[in-house]
């Protein structure tokens, strides 16, 4: 199935059997690529006994994306996975990751990036609207200008940057609230929708804290009218007691923000994040897919239960990874019936599995900080 066909679809429009014949469709193609394109991933499908006829029989009735085998996210730590040639790489992504740590390495081809770029703006903009608005980008502007520090963490930045007109930057490059900028931007834009993007703990350690010590001593800031995007973890704000109702509690309080979601993304799969709904649900879109496996039989598990988070993507032509295995804890809640109205899955992270390393921009910045 050609991806410019699915782009066409509404990302929560279809339901669970119909999300099924699509999704198996295209997951059938890709693991056939794969299996044709990279020898890594041909000597592994291999190994569990699948070959070019066994894809034949995935056609969503007697066999679903469900059964299609799926490679542990750590692999593109230890292996260089890649379905094109080298002359074909457009560039190469790479994970957050704490000192001392190894980090993914996902190569991309123009029409990968261009995918993953179209698929980003069709999910967020059924969340924000399709007008691009002022941006403020809680970081620092060095976190896109050096290489060094370039990975997920500024792709994150420049990925939601096309949703944003006159961005700004919130924090300068000692990590402090650049508030002469800040207030500028806000007289600048007063009145207006503004979008505000950035990483949980970034957000809460030189953000949220300056703006209320700031309120104590009597300067305010209002973004009453503001929608804010944030994601990369959660692991150092459990760790202070501080939860997602108490996060959205107290920025209403410091300066007036309602409108908040996060997000859940990984770099192995840019392109398909699953934003959070008003409800506060994690949402899979038409392009992508959880499944909750039972951690001893790795079945998927029912609703309700707790299990080891598996992530399916329709993007990933360049590298194999289509399905991927996480080292995070997550609960399904529910498909097709959330409140806030869009169709398929919807669920909770949970947090990372026991002795999992740190990942997440968020999380891994957190570590540093420490």
């Amino acid at each position: 199935m050609e991806y410019e066909k699915i782009l066409d679809i509404a990302p929560y429009s279809l339901d669970k059997e119909a999300k099924i014949q699509c999704m198996t469709k295209r997951q059938a193609d890709l693991t056939l690529h794969h299996f044709r394109n990279c020898e890594a991933y041909r000597r592994m499908a291999e190994s569990v006994g699948l070959n070019e006829q066994e894809l034949q029989k995935f056609d969503g009735t007697e066999k679903t994306y469900y059964d299609l085998p799926f490679l542990p996210v750590r692999l593109f730590k230890e292996l260089d996975l890649k379905s094109v040639p080298d002359e074909e790489i457009f560039k190469t992504m790479t994970s957050s990751g704490t000192t001392g740590q190894a980090v993914s390495k996902i190569y991309l081809d123009r029409a990968t990036a261009s995918n993953q770029q179209k698929t980003m703006v069709k999910i967020v903009s059924d969340f924000t609207g399709s007008s691009r608005m002022p941006m403020l980008i809680i970081d620092c502007p060095s976190v896109v200008k050096n290489r060094a520090m370039f990975s997920a963490r500024g792709a994150g930045i420049l990925g939601f940057s096309i949703f944003g007109l006159d961005k700004t930057y919130a924090l300068n490059d000692d990590m402090q609230l650049d508030i002469e900028a800040v207030q500028a931007f806000l007289q600048k834009h007063a009145g207006k929708r503004i979008l505000l993007f950035g990483f949980t703990f970034m957000i809460w350690q030189h953000f949220y804290q300056e703006l209320v010590r700031l309120k104590e001593q009597g300067t305010v800031f209002d973004f009453s009218n503001a929608v804010m995007i944030h994601g990369g973890g959660w692991k150092k704000l459990i760790s202070q007691a501080v939860s997602q109702e108490d996060f959205k509690k107290r920025f209403q309080e410091v300066c007036g923000l309602s409108n908040i979601h996060d997000y859940y993304g990984m770099v192995e799969q840019t392109g398909c994040i699953y934003m959070q709904c008003e409800y506060g649900h994690l949402h899979a879109s038409i392009f992508s897919d959880v499944i909750v496996r039972d951690p001893v039989t790795f079945a998927p598990a029912p609703v309700g239960e707790k299990g080891i988070v598996q992530v399916v993507s329709m993007i990933p032509q360049s590298y194999p990874g289509h399905s991927l295995l996480t080292e995070d804890e997550g609960i399904l809640l529910g498909e097709d019936d959330c409140p806030c109205g869009r169709k398929g899955k919807y669920f909770k992270i949970l947090g990372r599995l026991k002795n999992a390393e740190i990942r997440g921009c968020s999380d891994t910045y957190a570590e540093k900080f420490k």
